[in-house]
C-alpha cells in the first residue's frame, strides 16, 4: 500500500482542488491520503471523508518557530471538528494575514503597488502566502519566474522576509493531541541544521509532546532515508512518508513517489 501523508491544494500554496488532488492520487495508485495545508483544514469542508478507492486521512501542517528557525508540525488523524483544532485554525489564520499585510506593506516601499490584493487573487481567497506573492509579480512582470520572485523579493533577507509570531512548539502539538491528532516533525532535512541542531530541535520537540518524524518527504537520497529512520529509532518515535506535493511536474514532489518506509521503524498508520 502507498501512504501519501503530506500534501497540499489551492487552499494553501499547491495549486489543485481538493477534488482535483484525490483524484491524482488515484492516478498514481496512492492508497491512503492526508491533506496538509498550511494551518487550515478549509480544504476538508466539501469532501467526504470515506472517498471511494481511497482513505482519506484528515491532516493539517502548522507553522511555528524553534531558535529562529521556521519549522512545520503535521497533524495528522485529527479531528477536523475539534474545539482544539477551530481554535489553533484561528489562531493561525490570523497571524498569517498579518503577515501577508506587512508583505504588502514591504513590496509597497520598493515600489509594488497592490501586492497585498493582487496575492489574494492569487489565493482565491484563501491562504495568502509568499508562492501568491511570487505569481502575482510575474503576473505583473516585475520577475520572469517564482524563483526570480524568492530571490529578488521574497526569499532570505529580502522585502517579503517577514517573520512571524506563530504559535509556539509546545501550543501547536497540544492543539493536534486535543484534537486526537498524531504531531509529526514535517521534513526535518529540509531546515538546513547541523547535526546537533536537528537533534536538539527532535529532543524538543519530543519533550513538547511530538510523536513521530517525517522519515521520507519526497525523492530523497537513500542516506537521507537510512539516517532519517535511524534518529526515528533513536528517538523511539513513529515513522512518516509524504511527497509534499504541491503542484504536478514537479517529479521531486509528486504523489506517491518516494521511497518506501524502512521495515524497522514503526509506521505512523499503526495509531489511526
Amino acid at each position: 500500500m502507498i501512504f501519501d501523508l503530506h500534501s497540499h491544494t489551492a487552499y494553501s500554496d499547491g495549486v489543485l482542488t481538493p477534488s482535483e488532488l484525490i483524484n491524482r492520487a488515484l492516478e498514481k495508485q496512492v492508497d491512503v491520503l492526508s491533506i496538509t495545508d498550511h494551518d487550515t483544514v478549509d480544504a476538508y469542508r466539501d469532501l467526504q471523508l470515506a472517498v471511494e478507492a481511497i482513505r482519506l486521512v484528515p491532516g493539517i501542517e502548522f507553522s511555528t518557530q524553534w531558535e529562529n528557525t521556521g519549522i512545520h508540525v503535521l497533524g495528522l488523524n485529527i479531528q477536523l471538528a475539534s474545539d482544539a483544532m477551530r481554535a489553533g485554525v484561528e489562531f493561525q489564520t490570523t497571524a498569517r494575514l498579518q503577515r501577508a499585510w506587512r508583505i504588502g506593506e514591504n513590496l509597497e516601499k520598493k515600489h509594488i503597488p497592490d501586492a497585498f490584493a493582487g496575492a489574494g487573487e492569487m489565493s482565491q481567497g484563501g491562504y495568502i502566502g509568499r508562492p501568491h506573492f511570487a505569481r502575482y509579480l510575474v503576473k505583473i512582470g516585475k520577475v520572469n519566474s517564482i524563483q526570480a520572485a524568492f530571490d529578488k523579493y521574497l526569499g532570505d533577507g529580502k522585502p517579503g522576509d517577514v517573520r512571524q509570531h506563530w504559535a509556539e512548539l509546545p501550543q501547536i502539538i497540544q492543539w493536534i493531541r486535543d484534537a486526537d491528532g498524531i504531531a509529526v516533525l514535517a521534513h526535518p532535512l529540509k531546515y538546513k541544521l547541523t547535526r546537533s541542531k536537528l537533534k536538539r530541535l527532535i529532543d524538543d520537540f519530543v519533550r513538547a509532546g511530538g510523536q513521530g518524524i517525517e522519515v521520507v518527504s519526497g525523492q530523497q537520497t537513500p542516506q537521507s532515508t537510512t539516517d532519517m529512520a535511524r534518529l526515528c529509532e533513536q528517538k523511539n518515535l513513529l515513522a512518516s512518508c509524504g511527497s509534499d506535493f504541491h503542484m504536478p511536474g514537479k517529479h521531486w514532489g509528486e504523489l506517491g513517489v518516494f521511497a518506501p518506509l524502512p521495515e524497522y521503524v514503526t509506521p505512523v498508520w499503526e495509531l489511526f
